[in-house]
């Protein structure tokens, strides 16, 4: 635990942390952990430390989503930070993110904009860009974020780690500030897929508090020899899956941001920014009869894809097409944004799985290839099987600073 405040000392880098937890504190609880497992008790995450996405509760931390007049100081964290704790992981800070999880970039933030981890001048993807970007510097082991386009997968490709968005609903999101409730996920980012699943694997169980939350089936898809893989250039249909990704940024369910923070943005519009004030204060003036129409459309699509799965049990895609410079970004917000989140943003609205991985070789001037592996809900196991394989076939090592 030490050396994580050591790393992030040396590191000293702004835009990736928010506000770091009291030394003092971390090495408090860090203790407590080596008390339990003194006295014979087992625990998973034991020695790891964690970062935590600025939009998650923590307690006696404000949690502000990215806006410093926002929001309270937390009595107590989210469970899901509870469960990494119980579970022997030690937070040691608040990560920057775009401004109320809105964007896929890591630029829309009055904490700054946040550095890629190790390739100068490109984004590091958003929203949850400090806590992947930590992780990937080697700040700490584990960086907890939430995914609601793309979130906890796009700073995973833009910093060479993985990132692995489960099923909507198995791990709480009470506690969380929402960007759109019925769509939000927790993630996780590590730079180990097993790793990464150990830490899914704590967080996740039934919230009976929680509207959202949901118990996963007695019977889930298990790990097989043989999986089927649907790629690109094989045969499945893409199009009806970017189609409800188009949803997302083009339809209405944007209207769930503004019901979320709509009404702090218009009493505080000159703490916002310009970006994210223009996307969310949009959202009020959607009428109900579109969102009504884009579920329905949604449905349709979804019932249009049910026959991928069928023919495979997982299909594989470019986490992004690329990775923008921040100077792309900052001259095309909009368009660059929704750019990146072209294979992300249809996952959580069909209820999908999602787990991504980089592939190497690591060039010296961009992150290494990353892919994505989906499936239908509740099917983790595939995933995290799959993207095993994926990353000890085609390893992509990157040094950490």
């Amino acid at each position: 635990m030490a050396q994580s405040y050591e790393r992030i000392e040396r590191d000293g880098e702004a835009g990736i942390f928010i506000e770091l937890i009291d030394r003092n504190r971390a090495l408090v609880a860090a203790q407590r952990v080596e008390e339990v497992l003194d006295d014979g008790a087992e625990l998973p995450l034991a020695g790891r430390t964690v970062a935590v996405k600025g939009n998650i509760d923590v307690a006696g931390h404000r949690t502000t989503a990215g806006c410093p007049t926002y929001g309270v100081v937390a009595t107590e964290s989210a469970p899901a930070v509870r469960a990494l704790e119980h579970a022997g992981a030690v937070v040691v800070g608040i990560t920057n993110l775009d401004q109320f999880a809105t964007g896929l970039v890591g630029t829309r933030s009055p904490y700054g904009i946040c550095p890629n981890a190790h390739w100068p001048g490109l984004v590091s993807g958003g929203s949850s860009s400090g806590s992947a970007v930590a992780v990937a510097r080697g700040l700490v082991d584990l960086g907890l974020g939430t995914d609601t386009a793309g979130s906890g997968r796009v700073p995973a490709a833009a910093n060479g780690i993985v990132g692995f968005k489960p099923t909507r609903g198995w791990i709480s999101t009470r506690g969380v500030v929402p960007a759109c409730r019925s769509l939000d996920c927790l993630s996780i980012f590590a730079t180990a897929v097993d790793d990464a699943d150990l830490a899914i694997r704590q967080m996740a169980g039934t919230d009976p508090t929680h509207a959202w939350s949901r118990t996963s089936p007695s019977a889930t898809p298990q790990p097989k020899q043989r999986l089927r893989i649907g790629g690109l250039d094989e045969d499945f249909d893409l199009d009806p899956f970017l189609a409800a990704g188009r949803l997302l940024y083009g339809g209405a369910f944007v209207a769930e941001r503004y019901e979320a923070v709509g009404s702090f943005i218009e009493a505080h519009r000159a703490d916002v920014d310009d970006v994210v004030a223009e996307i969310i204060l949009a959202a009020k003036q959607i009428p109900a009869w579109r969102l009504a129409r884009d579920r329905t459309e949604l449905e349709r699509l979804r019932r249009s894809t049910d026959a991928t799965w069928n023919a495979v049990d997982l299909i594989a895609v470019p986490t992004v097409p690329r990775v923008p410079t921040v100077a792309e970004v900052l001259a095309e917000p909009i368009h660059r944004n929704n750019e990146l989140g072209t294979y992300t943003a249809f996952v959580n609205l069909l209820d999908l799985c999602a787990l991504t991985v980089p592939t190497g070789p690591v060039p010296p001037d961009r992150p290494p290839n990353s892919i994505t592996l989906i499936g239908p809900a509740w099917s983790e196991a595939l995933l995290v099987t799959a993207a095993s394989r994926l990353q000890r076939d085609t390893p992509a090592t990157l040094r950490m600073s």
